[in-house]
């Protein structure tokens, strides 16, 4: 059931990979803020998942779990209703924090669930490949139907089935810390990442205008003063103490990479394909399935790699051949060609397939078991942190390279690939003392 909720919220994620064109066209929105209508989501996931999962640990995870998903269904039908680009927006933000407490609080269940360290490999795997799944579902569905908003109405119909069903199948669970929530540092948490989000996505049209620079230092203060509150709160969003612990800073940079160099790619590649290419929804749909669903088959296998294996090398492996096969894309665009495109596919497809495995399994294993919701939050925080701010990278960098957006492509795959390369070298010395 957790991971039937957590493949739809990741559908929903990624929807708007293969449809941005026509939903652009129909919210009349301009090339400088399409880069809001991917972001709505990871935003609304970066700023509330620490919260969501301090909650659900403190306060009922099936209970957090219920209302995310009920919130997910409700908020994605709305989205289907929109008609400007702010709309649609506000409407992605608020699918990103009710999947939120869904993302948050399935990895804090499955921990009360599968209490043995087998039983915990298995599910954080089976977990771990339906996050591929969605993503491979997600621009399948969008793109089969005549009109992007249909794909939206089915999507908010299936949150809806497994919010209903969820209260029979799930066991409530939490930890006995206690206390009340943590809303100061909520609040200062998401102004700052609205802030980052929005320096960096206004920064395609200059980064040295003022209203960046601004946003910019309201980032920094904002992120300072999150600090001093959880330092004095007695039930903290995240316990700053972690940052301590190797295996922690190894969870939450792998997290903040894959969303920088691999979901910042390949979330507005499909939307260029098109553009450059001129394939259909559907045609990009189904060439991208190639590294969506590589991705779902090699995290749903990557549990055998147990013992053998520690998901800190299995994070380091992933980051490299996410490089090798964005790498081996290299000059597709500008030749126009899709076919070049696939052996890259498929390496790429087979390196997001072995970091979806081991970064909820690294998650809850990097803090104490009470607190397995808050880890799996932190992690999943530092990655939207990193989609957002790689969505907005990689929309300015191709739009705004001379050579047109086929040269853009290249460039982009080239940042894309050299972030897998610093992240596998720092997953790689990030290790436990003995």
């Amino acid at each position: 059931m957790t991971s039937g909720a957590t493949a739809v919220a990741l559908m929903t994620y990624t929807a708007p990979m293969v449809t941005l064109p026509e939903v652009a066209a129909a919210l009349h929105t301009p090339l400088s803020a399409q880069a809001w209508l991917l972001n709505g989501t990871p935003l609304g996931l970066a700023a509330l998942l620490l919260v969501a999962g301090s909650l659900a640990d403190d306060h009922g995870r099936r209970r957090i779990f219920v209302a995310g998903t009920l919130a997910l269904g409700l908020t994605t039908l709305l989205g289907a209703l929109a008609n400007s680009t702010w709309l649609f927006t506000l409407a992605r933000i608020a699918q990103g924090a009710a999947s939120a407490a869904l993302l948050a609080s399935s990895l804090g269940l499955l921990v009360h669930a599968f209490p043995t360290p087998t039983g915990r490999l298995r599910a954080t795997g089976v977990w771990g490949a339906f996050v591929s799944g969605g993503i491979a579902a997600g621009p399948i569905v969008a793109g089969a139907f005549p009109n992007w908003r249909i794909g939206y109405v089915v999507l908010g119909a299936a949150a809806l089935v497994v919010a209903a069903l969820s209260p029979r199948l799930l066991s409530e669970s939490r930890a006995r810390r206690g206390g009340r929530p943590d809303l100061a540092g909520a609040v200062t948490f998401g102004l700052a990442l609205v802030s980052l989000v929005a320096a960096l996505t206004l920064g395609r049209d200059g980064w040295l205008r003022a209203p960046v620079g601004l946003l910019l230092l309201a980032a920094a203060v904002l992120l300072a003063l999150f600090v001093t509150v959880e330092r004095r709160t007695a039930t903290p969003m995240i316990d700053l103490g972690l940052l301590r612990h190797p295996r922690f800073l190894a969870s939450s940079s792998g997290g903040l990479f894959t969303g920088l160099a691999v979901l910042g790619l390949f979330s507005f590649l499909p939307a260029l394909l098109q553009q450059t290419l001129g394939l259909s929804a559907m045609d990009t749909a189904w060439l991208f399935l190639l590294w969506s669903g590589l991705s779902f088959a090699v995290a749903l296998q990557a549990r055998r790699l147990a013992g053998r294996v520690s998901p800190r090398h299995q994070l380091a492996l992933g980051f490299l051949l996410h490089a090798a096969g964005v790498l081996a894309m290299l000059g597709a665009v500008d030749a126009g060609s899709w076919p070049r495109l696939i052996p890259g596919l498929v390496l790429a497809g087979i390196g997001s397939g072995l970091l979806n495995a081991a970064l909820p399994l690294l998650a809850v294993e990097s803090v104490p078991t009470e607190r397995a919701a808050m880890g799996s939050g932190a992690q999943q925080t530092f990655r939207y942190i990193g989609s957002c701010a790689g969505v907005a990278l990689t929309i300015a960098i191709s739009t705004s390279t001379g050579g047109g957006l086929a040269r853009g492509a290249d460039v982009v795959i080239g940042v894309s690939a050299g972030l897998a390369v610093v992240a596998a070298v720092l997953v790689g010395v990030l290790r436990e003392a003995r």
